[in-house]
């Protein structure tokens, strides 16, 4: 593999050769995704493992988990990130109203809102709940956007920060300790199969967060080398504060407000993206897009950002793996299409160039198209791409 300068620290740990798995459509690149000697991935044989499970008795712990946590109904008791899409509204709603339990929403702003994004998001608050939402300096945020997108492969890098560390601010803030997520990417997705039998990740093993979901590198070492590589970037751009968000609160605050876990709520309950919504729509006015989303064949995931599209089409770049894999490898997994059917469906849509909203991209992150293609072309790693006829192909595409 050739040796890529980038920040993004599970590049070098991608296998040389690019192996499919044999029941869903996922590859051996995504990071930290295990294939057992059969040649089936994780997320597959962890949806085997889920039928062994008791869910009943799962949902007696759960039950038992939001007890130790209720309030007097006073003051709230669980803390929901949410972006107003069909996942975390499925949760928070459930939590309230099915479960007695009074949820503070929390939402770190999309770079840039799309039309049914703030829709559903104003929905879902309509529909009975308090939010809380921070929308961060604008100026640090789109030439942390740039950085990333050059540095890291991702431009949207800077939503995942927030959306992981503000949430956690906010109960740390009013104390509440309990925070629920909706599912673990690890164990749906695919990625370590460690993470099956585990409800929740400790906050405060935070070298893990970092690792596993930040790829490889923390909000000060991004900002660090950016200062020092990148001419758009300096340190009276930077103020303390604003950064704040951006990474966790101090171990010392944490521990000293006894706040430690996020739990996840597909632990103690089966994961049904299709279903979350069909629930949101009944229950939370959630509404999908009239037309597919650029990349895939769906219309309700992922809606909420203009710049999403670009954030799977860099994922479809580095890894290979695009927008239409993930939904179709979880719609097998989950009985709705057979294996044929996404390969089908991965031939006519993966990889397919999200134009929609191209020049919103190009203006966020203040760089021309030159400049852009530049930063992509970067990213094609020797063992997943060919250059044939002036033209990129995968070396290793889906049959």
């Amino acid at each position: 593999m050739k040796k890529y300068n980038k920040l993004d620290k599970q590049i070098s740990k991608l296998p040389n050769k690019v192996l499919w798995c044999k029941k869903c459509v996922i590859s051996n690149q995504r990071p930290r995704i295990i294939f057992d000697d059969n040649g089936i991935c994780s997320a597959c044989n962890n949806l085997e493992y889920k039928k062994t499970i008791d869910w009943l008795k799962r949902k007696k712990e759960f039950e038992k988990l939001l007890d130790k946590h209720r309030g007097n109904g006073k003051e709230w008791d669980v803390v929901v990130p949410s972006s107003g899409g069909k996942d975390s509204g499925y949760v928070a709603h459930k939590l309230k109203y099915e479960y007695g339990m009074n949820p503070l929403l929390v939402t770190w702003s999309p770079l840039k809102y799309t039309d049914i994004g703030i829709k559903n998001f104003n929905s879902l608050n309509d529909s009975g709940f308090v939010n809380i939402k921070c929308s961060p300096n604008g100026v640090i945020h789109k030439k942390l956007a740039r950085l990333c997108f050059e540095e890291l492969g991702d431009a949207f890098h800077t939503f995942v920060l927030g959306q992981m560390y503000f949430p956690v601010h906010i109960a740390n803030k009013f104390k509440i300790k309990l925070i629920f997520y909706g599912e673990n990417g690890e164990v749906e997705y695919a990625g370590d199969p460690k993470s099956v039998d585990k409800p929740f990740i400790d906050f405060l093993d935070d070298k893990k967060w970092v690792s596993g979901y930040l790829k490889g590198v923390t909000i000060d070492e991004l900002i660090k080398f950016g200062i020092k590589n990148k001419n758009y970037l300096s340190e009276k751009d930077l103020f303390e504060a604003d950064l704040n968000f951006y990474k966790p609160p101090s171990i010392n605050e944490l521990k000293k407000n006894n706040i430690s876990k996020i739990y996840y709520y597909n632990y103690y309950h089966p994961w049904n993206p299709q279903e979350n919504y069909y629930y949101c729509t009944e229950n939370t006015g959630f509404q999908a897009n009239l037309e597919r989303t650029q990349g895939t064949y769906s219309k309700y995931s992922s809606i909420d950002d203009k710049m999403d599209g670009m954030h799977y089409y860099m994922r479809f770049i580095k890894f290979g793996l695009g927008r239409c894999m993930e939904d179709a490898a979880h719609e097998i997994r989950d009985g709705h299409i057979t294996r044929n059917e996404g390969i089908s469906l991965m031939k006519k849509f993966e990889g397919e160039f999200p134009d929609k909203f191209f020049l919103d991209f190009l203006e966020y992150l203040d760089i021309n198209e030159k400049e852009f293609w530049k930063v992509v072309d970067s990213w094609r790693l020797s063992h997943i791409w060919k250059k044939e006829k002036s033209k990129w192909k995968l070396k290793n595409p889906i049959k």
